[in-house]
């Protein structure tokens, strides 16, 4: 399985944007010089596995995975965007509510939410998750 590749780091770019409509057109061509890189043909491939797009073929079990964030005893930050679509990438089978229920079970965990961002919220608001993490490792 491969990801889409692309014609040029302009191409990279505009698909940046395409996905996220709060990166400005300079920031996505930065992004995208380090989000992706060009062969030997000059074609432009994301640097990243296409296996994060592979629902597992293992059955998930949440009481096993329950006790795993039970045993959890470094301290944990969530960082959320604003702009959250675990139910729709689920397809309704996992809401936001059982996410934070589930990390409820982690018994040193402190949740922080970025507001104006979505998924790349380290895209959207590089300077707020910078301080949340600089914060949290102080």
């Amino acid at each position: 399985m491969d990801l889409k590749s692309y014609e040029s780091r302009d191409a990279v770019a505009q698909r940046l944007m395409k996905t996220n409509p709060r990166i400005s057109a300079d920031k996505a061509r930065w992004l995208a010089q380090h989000w992706a890189a060009p062969d030997a043909d000059g074609r432009w491939h994301v640097l990243g596995a296409a296996a994060h797009k592979i629902v597992t073929p293992m059955l998930f079990r949440a009481d096993e995975m329950l006790a795993l964030y039970e045993a959890i005893t470094a301290p944990v930050l969530s960082i959320e965007a604003e702009e959250n679509h675990i139910e729709k990438w689920s397809g309704g089978k996992y809401s936001l509510a059982q996410f934070h229920e589930r990390l409820g079970h982690v018994r040193n965990a402190r949740s922080a939410q970025v507001i104006n961002a979505g998924h790349m919220l380290h895209h959207d608001q590089p300077e707020a998750v910078a301080q949340l993490i600089e914060e949290f490792l102080r």
